[in-house]
């Protein structure tokens, strides 16, 4: 089924006022009148709607409602350092689709490009994860910010999650599997509870130099390794949200 979002105030018991921009897009996706679609309140609940008259495309009528689905039982951010291209629409979008709660962007000190209008960028790029939010069927809508630069970027990671992961390419003692493990044992309940807010913080295309590893460990956030070989900017956050997502049987 098509699937939509709607603010929250824009839902009553029965129906449900459509944006003028899903309005035009139900308009041009011709739906039958009894044709059956989703809009999503961004906080996991689910409707699912009809056309409230088949020439009209305001109001959705409600059938029925439930929880959505995909949603995983892990809460996990990413925070990616700026990259030049295309390469964080690229991030963006697999985050999303793969089940990322937020995105936040900060400036580190190999960064090759960073925008000269930043609002401007965190804008577009939370129209990339609208789009990818309504294909892939979450049922939230993942924001983007922005953290300000690296140190500031720390401290957040450190107050919003329990769990916050550093990536680094050159770290030889610590990987993704033997982190997860310690964090998520088998039977272990408390612990798996304790640490599902998880903070992802990867690199820029130079990846982090020492000065930046070192204050991370000075921080006790644990350096970590996504195996030996060295993966693009835009790869290491997808690879890391995908083991986290596999190891907590998200996937």
């Amino acid at each position: 089924m098509f699937r939509f979002f709607a603010d929250i105030n824009n839902i009553s018991a029965a129906a449900i006022k459509l944006s003028d921009e899903d309005s035009k897009h139900i308009r041009s996706l011709r739906l039958r009148p009894d044709e059956k679609f989703i809009v999503c309140d961004g906080n996991s609940t689910e409707y699912v709607c009809t056309l409230d008259q088949p020439d009209k495309f305001t109001n959705a009528v409600i059938i029925s409602s439930h929880n959505s689905k995909s949603e995983p039982t892990v809460s996990c951010k990413s925070y990616i350092a700026f990259s030049k291209g295309d390469r964080l629409d690229y991030a963006v979008q697999k985050l999303v689709e793969l089940g990322i709660n937020e995105i936040i962007l900060f400036k580190s000190s190999r960064c090759v490009a960073i925008p000269h209008d930043i609002p401007k960028k965190v804008t577009r790029l939370q129209r990339i994860v609208l789009e990818t939010a309504k294909m892939s069927g979450r049922g939230i809508i993942p924001k983007v910010s922005y953290s300000g630069d690296f140190e500031e970027t720390i401290t957040e990671a450190l107050t919003e999650s329990k769990l916050t992961l550093f990536f680094y390419e050159n770290e030889e003692k610590l990987n993704i599997k033997s982190i997860l493990n310690q964090h998520f044992p088998d039977g272990d309940e408390n612990k798996i509870n304790n640490n599902k807010h998880i903070s992802i913080i990867t690199g820029p295309e130079g990846g982090f130099t020492e000065q930046e590893v070192e204050y991370s460990r000075s921080k006790k956030i644990p350096v970590v390794s996504l195996g030996s070989r060295v993966l693009r900017s835009e790869t290491a956050p997808v690879v890391a949200l995908a083991a986290i997502m596999y190891h907590t049987d998200n996937l």
